[in-house]
């Protein structure tokens, strides 16, 4: 990078250094708000206020931080999962995740196209809804190449409706809404339908050691379902403009999988560090050299994502519209009460 580009990287490492501490103080900590999401507000206030104002020479090491940062937090975020997790929740909460990852996006899909709402945007409230809500919107948005105020919009309905379950679902839990569920299928339910990593672990110590521990490694099995996702979006998108080129008239191209490298770079680190825990696992030095990861690849992603608010502006969210939150509205009420019978009937 140049001297201008490292300008523009510093401005949003500036800004993603103030998210990362606001995100500690206690009464955000009490919302499981994350670093994340603090980030992308930030850099909608700078966008709507002082970016117009930025030499664009400057752009250049905003994108660095939209793109390179979001590949390489991505990957690092593997050292969160293990193989061994896997086979902690058993088949059959592996088979709920599936389901709710797979009806999800086909019902986000099939919704999308009945509003009218734009493919990219479509995927990646999708995806996020499915899976695990920023951080899975950041994963789709390399492969689907969406505006910056698209992935904005996205993050944000993910936001909003994990947010409110992160309160409902402890309600339900403690007035005996949920009696039908015993708590390890308390811990299904909410891992495997819950948007943010950050909601589920709110969600979960609020109902109980227990419901908290599954829980959490519910959604860690549901996150690493981000790589098939992420490969099977990449074949259909790739093979969706090679129709329509040739629809065109164009000449008939040979068949290419955009692969998306990161992805399996992602996998890779989850079988690493599944061996690390597998013989080294109680080590203390493992466990504090995976938190420096941990910290890392969460600062990657704050950056990401405050480089893409930073390219946000009000009046995109309203040429927008309502039809996103819309979207998003249907696929929360199929994670809430779909994924409720799910999990009664196969837990």
């Amino acid at each position: 990078m140049n001297s201008n580009s490292i300008k523009g990287f510093l401005v949003i490492a500036a800004m993603s250094v103030a998210a990362w501490y606001i995100a500690t103080l206690p009464a955000v900590k009490a919302l499981s708000f994350s670093s994340l999401i603090i980030g992308i507000l930030i850099g909608m206030v700078y966008a709507n206020t002082l970016r117009y104002k930025q030499p664009k020479e400057w752009d250049c090491g905003i994108k660095f931080c939209s793109k390179r940062m979001l590949r390489l937090g991505i990957i690092l975020y593997g050292f969160r999962l293990t193989f061994q997790d896997v086979i902690a929740v058993g088949p059959k909460a592996v088979i709920i995740d599936c389901i709710v990852v797979i009806v999800t996006l086909l019902l986000g899909i099939w919704a999308g196209k009945r509003l009218g709402l734009d493919r990219e945007t479509t995927l990646m409230t999708s995806t996020g809804s499915a899976i695990c809500g920023a951080a899975a919107v950041l994963g789709a948005e390399s492969i689907v190449k969406g505006k910056p105020h698209q992935t904005a919009v996205a993050v944000s309905t993910v936001v909003i409706f994990g947010t409110l379950s992160m309160f409902l679902y402890p309600i339900m839990y403690r007035s005996g809404l949920c009696d039908f569920l015993c708590p390890q299928q308390m811990g299904i339910y909410t891992g495997a339908t819950l948007h943010e990593v950050a909601h589920v672990v709110g969600a979960g110590n609020a109902m109980g050691d227990q419901i908290a521990t599954d829980s959490l490694i519910v959604k860690m099995v549901r996150v690493m379902l981000l790589v098939p996702v992420l490969i099977a979006m990449s074949w259909l998108l790739g093979k969706r403009k090679r129709q329509e080129k040739e629809a065109q008239g164009c000449k008939k191209e040979k068949s290419k999988i955009n692969i998306p490298w990161f992805a399996f770079i992602f996998l890779l680190m989850i079988g690493v560090n599944s061996g690390l825990h597998a013989i080294y696992g109680g080590q203390p030095w493992l466990t504090e050299g995976l938190k420096i990861v941990e910290a890392v690849s969460t600062f990657m992603l704050t950056l990401a994502m405050t480089a893409l608010g930073s390219d946000t502006c009000i009046d995109k969210f309203k040429q927008a519209g309502a039809k996103p939150f819309y979207l998003a509205g249907i696929l929360y009420v199929w994670l809430v009460i779909g994924g409720f019978f799910l999990v009664r009937c196969l837990a």
